[in-house]
Parts: C-alpha cells; structure tokens; sequence
C-alpha cells in the first residue's frame, strides 16, 4: 500500500498515560446508553488523547459499536456527557462534530455497481467537502487504490473494499477517526496494510478511536486501551496493564532435575516463590526480572546445575483481555 498521505493534517501530539483535558480529542463522562430495559453500556468515563491509536475492546454485546455511535452523534445517549473534537455532545453540535469525525463501520456499505471514483464522488457529495476532486485523489493515494479508481466496487475483493471504506473516510479530512474492526476478513497482508496506514495517520496527528477482536493488533497499534463490558473495566496502555495483572515468572530449564531446589532458590534476591511444573522446568515469582535472573544463573551453576535457558515469561494483552471476561461470565453465573 502506498502510504503518500498528502493531507492536511494536524501536527501529532504525544499520547501519555495520563490524558490533561486540554489535550483530549475525546473525552467522555458517565455516558449510558440504554435501549428500553436493555443497558448497551453503563457509566462509561475516559479520555482519549490529540495524536493518540486507542483501542476499545470487549467481547460481542459489550456495547463498542453503540459507544461509537453514540460518539459519532448516530445515536443519542440516554444520559452522561462526552465532548468528541472539542465540541461538546449535544444536539445542536451534531452537524458540527461530523464534520470533524469520521466513522468507518465494520460492513462497508458501498455501492457496489459504481466504481472506486463514483463511491467516493457520491459520499464527497454527501460531506460537501471542498475541492472534492483534489480529496479523492489524495484519500485514493493514501490507500493505494489510485490505479483502481476506475474499477467497480463489486469487482474488489473484501480487503480492497475495507480501503475503500477508508479512504470514504478520510475525504473529510477528520480530526477524529473511528475504525470498527478495520480488518475484519482480511488476509494477513491485507490487514499489515491496514495497519501500516493506520500508524501513518497516527504521525500525521489523526486520533484514531479503533474497535477490534484482534487483540495481537490492538497490542502492536494501540497507545491505551481500554476494555468493556457493559461497563468500563479497565484502561491503560497494554504492557502496564499486563504488569498490573500478572506477576514477572522467570522460566527455568535445567537438563536434569535439581536435587534439592528448595535450598537453590528460596534465598534467592527478588524470588518470591518457585514451582516445578509439569514439563520439568522451575517457574520462579520474581519481583524484578533484572535482579533474580542473573543471581539465578549464578546459583544453578554453583549447584552443579546445566542451565539450558533462563527467560520471562510473557503474558499478552490477550491474557489480560481473557483474565477480565472470564471473570465476568463467573459473576454472571453467580
């Protein structure tokens, strides 16, 4: 995909933990969205910052896409606040928000007997862009669907449909950028370029709001992120949460059993616990990896030890996803 983004966009802002408001393209407080007796999210409270990939993540039914809506001024909330590009969430503000957003929803929706050219004519129309001509041109360069302009959205595979749908998005120039699962269907290439162009619009200022099922992409993309189910449960950017969940574990593999572990690695600096477990190998609670790991391997070679490979074990931003869900589904049951 060329990535010749030649738009006018904002200079980026850093992305850090902690969002000031001043520096949030997003930020919501106590929104809810209820659906008569049905609560599609409830409470819902963060702020996402200028220049920042932040990933929304929940299991099917968790209320994403209703967020997004809600967001995108499609659907009103039933109570709370948000102000989406510094413009407050309000009625009145629909028309000016949407000029300032943009939504790419997880089925295109496209026009299917019009060509590439035609789709985004129709919808450069609709946003009543200036020089729609020169838009065109530049959101089909930033895909890499300049030389398929011409061609019928039918005639596009999913994965070129899914650019088209993003270059649909990017003709307002949008200060703010939703994506609801942008790779849904796409082959591994497809969705690398995906990615790709989502990083570059990142450094060329856009905020980027992504909804997806990819956990292993919201972790390669993603600044923060933040996981719900109905309710906010968590948010943070992906390797703090990781060490917010889970202990550091030192993995331990030996060529032959240790006689007597116990003595070797109870004394150990930064070693809180050990076990064997069921492959042979020692898995150690350590509170700082930096420490225990070398006074490990000093201990296992004074003990007469072959030491085959010492690492740490790496919990994914998937663990932490799975560690929330599941607990949710026990409360459920209970």
């Amino acid at each position: 995909m060329a990535l010749e983004l030649e738009m006018s966009l904002a200079k980026p802002a850093t992305a850090s933990n902690e969002v000031r408001p001043a520096d949030a393209a997003l930020s919501v407080h106590g929104l809810t969205k209820r659906f008569g007796e049905r609560v599609a999210y409830e409470d819902v409270s963060f702020d996402v910052g200028c220049g920042e990939i932040f990933g929304f993540l929940g299991p099917n039914g968790a209320g994403k896409t209703s967020t997004v809506r809600t967001l995108g001024t499609l659907i009103a909330p039933t109570s709370g606040s948000a102000t989406v590009a510094g413009v407050p969430l309000t009625p009145e503000n629909g028309e000016t928000i949407r000029h300032r957003v943009a939504i790419m929803p997880e089925t295109p929706g496209l026009y299917l007997r019009l060509s590439v050219e035609e789709n985004l004519s129709c919808f450069a129309d609709l946003y009543e862009v200036d020089d729609p001509a020169d838009r065109i041109e530049h959101a089909l360069r930033a895909v890499g669907l300049a030389d398929r302009a011409k061609d019928a959205c039918g005639s596009l595979s999913k994965g070129l449909r899914q650019c088209t749908a993003l270059a649909r998005a990017l003709l307002s120039d949008p200060e703010l950028l939703f994506l609801d699962e942008p790779t849904s269907g796409l082959d591994p290439a497809a969705a690398r370029d995906v990615h790709d162009l989502i990083r570059e619009l990142r450094r060329r200022g856009t905020t980027i709001f992504l909804t997806t099922h990819r956990l292993a992409e919201a972790e390669q993309l993603c600044d923060r992120v933040a996981i719900l189910n109905r309710t906010l449960r968590t948010i943070g950017p992906p390797e703090e949460l990781r060490d917010r969940m889970f202990a550091h574990t030192l993995v331990v593999r030996v060529r032959r059993p240790l006689s007597s572990p116990g003595p070797t690695f109870s004394s150990l600096p930064s070693v809180d616990a050990w076990q064997e477990d069921a492959c042979g190998s020692y898995l150690l609670t350590v509170s700082d990896p930096d420490v225990a790991a070398p006074a490990t391997t000093r201990a296992l070679v004074a003990a007469g030890a072959d030491v085959m490979s010492i690492s740490e074990s790496q919990h994914s931003l998937e663990d932490v996803y799975l560690e929330f869900v599941d607990t949710d589904k026990e409360v459920e049951r209970s």
